[in-house]
């Protein structure tokens, strides 16, 4: 594997190279249909449901509901688009999240008990399509290992960070609508729009079942590099958890509840613009130690948002925390690359996410307990304790972050 391949350094001609590869266009503009509400979605949820209940303690316990169902189907999907191709995985769980959505909202307009409330939004999470697991090993057959492939991954997480933009500030303009839960509806129209038209496409339909091999039950969490990746996408996800319920609570205190989604989407603005810089030039350069280094700092910028006592304050603080966003994602997919096993693309993607959204889980279910009893600030400054703990953890364990072994091939008589 080359430098350049395993630093994840990239130039803007790689980027230009990688979004002209023949074949691609419809796939990456489904793609970006599909994930454009990923966020937009769990914050439309929160918000809805807080609407109703005036609990964010509740908003934040349905809200996790749906993460820890995302990290259960994203393994389940990647694993099944790694074995059969993408299609038909996603075209089944598109229409089992129209009637999981369906009938989420269905139950917040009669005001069920929460138990109902969170038992349906984990089906939400469990069949949310996994586009974006599927459009990550897709540049695997499409481009060869190398600067273009990394500028695919690179593309991949600052498109991701863009709707991480778009979203939240969708949200909390929607959440005024004539009706709470219009965000949650466009959202889920938008991505089973973009899933099915992804799952149709061409280079997708070519995607066919892949041989079966010795793998183990955990498949590509088999690997002791791919555990400690895990482990910074937890850290990660935990940390922005926390945010995610705290700023939109300090909005509230401060009476101007719209403006929470807003905030939420300062951070991904500088994270937008210092990821692309930071794609150019990632330190630091080794993978082992940059997981747990941008964990670190990310923890003790997101420190700061303990600090204002006005929204504008809260804002400028936002954009510095935001900063190291983009770079951890890139860092994420570039370390896949490294220490997944062989044929298994789709579901270490799936493994990453997972951790990510239990990291979200856990930080959303803790940050709304913090706010009711404590406030906002106690929220950011454990999200600062959570980030240190894990990026210790995920130091000690550099070692491990290094490619593996090939996966068994099968055995034939």
């Amino acid at each position: 594997m080359s430098h350049s391949a395993s630093d994840g350094r990239t130039t803007l001609a790689d980027y230009r190279a990688t979004l002209s590869t023949p074949g691609a266009l419809r796939p990456v503009v489904a793609s970006l249909l599909a994930r454009l509400p990923i966020a937009m979605i769990g914050i439309s949820a929160l918000l809805y449901v807080q609407h109703e209940t005036g609990s964010f303690a509740t908003a934040g316990l349905v809200s996790a509901s749906s993460l820890v169902g995302v990290s259960v189907g994203s393994v389940v999907q990647g694993r099944l688009i790694d074995r059969f191709g993408p299609t038909r995985p996603l075209l089944l769980v598109a229409a089992l999240f129209t009637l999981f959505m369906a009938a989420v909202v269905t139950a917040i307009e009669a005001h069920a008990p929460a138990p109902v409330l969170v038992a349906l939004a984990a089906g939400i999470g469990i069949t949310e399509p996994m586009t974006g697991s599927a459009s990550r090993a897709l540049w695997t057959r499409l481009l060869p290992p190398g600067p273009t492939r990394n500028a695919a991954f690179s593309y991949e997480a600052i498109s991701m960070e863009v709707f991480f933009i778009l979203g939240p500030g969708l949200a909390g303009v929607l959440i005024t609508a004539p009706w709470p839960g219009t965000g949650m509806v466009l959202g889920a129209t938008c991505m089973v729009t973009g899933a099915v038209s992804f799952a149709l496409s061409p280079p997708v339909r070519a995607w066919g079942p892949a041989e079966r091999t010795g793998g183990r039950l955990l498949g590509a969490l088999a690997s002791p590099g791919m555990r400690t990746l895990a482990l910074a996408a937890l850290g990660f996800g935990m940390v922005i958890g926390f945010v995610e319920v705290a700023v939109p609570a300090a909005a509230e205190q401060a009476g101007a509840v719209a403006i929470g989604g807003l905030l939420l989407s300062l951070w991904s603005v500088s994270s937008v613009g210092f990821g692309v810089a930071y794609s150019l030039r990632p330190w630091p350069r080794p993978m082992r130690v940059r997981l747990p280094v941008l964990l670190a700092a990310f923890g003790l910028l997101v420190g700061l948002l303990a600090v204002p006592s006005t929204l504008w304050g809260l804002a400028l603080a936002m954009l510095a925390a935001g900063a190291l966003i983009t770079p951890q994602s890139t860092a994420h997919s570039a370390a896949i690359e490294l220490v997944a096993p062989e044929g298994t693309a789709a579901e270490a993607f799936g493994w990453v996410l997972t951790a990510i959204t239990l990291g979200l889980a856990f930080g959303q279910s803790a940050s709304g307990y913090l706010v009711e009893h404590s406030g906002p600030p106690a929220a950011f400054l454990a999200a600062t304790g959570c980030a240190l703990v894990l990026a210790g953890v995920v130091w000690l364990l550099r070692h491990t972050v290094r490619t593996p072994e090939p996966s068994p091939t099968p055995v034939t008589a």
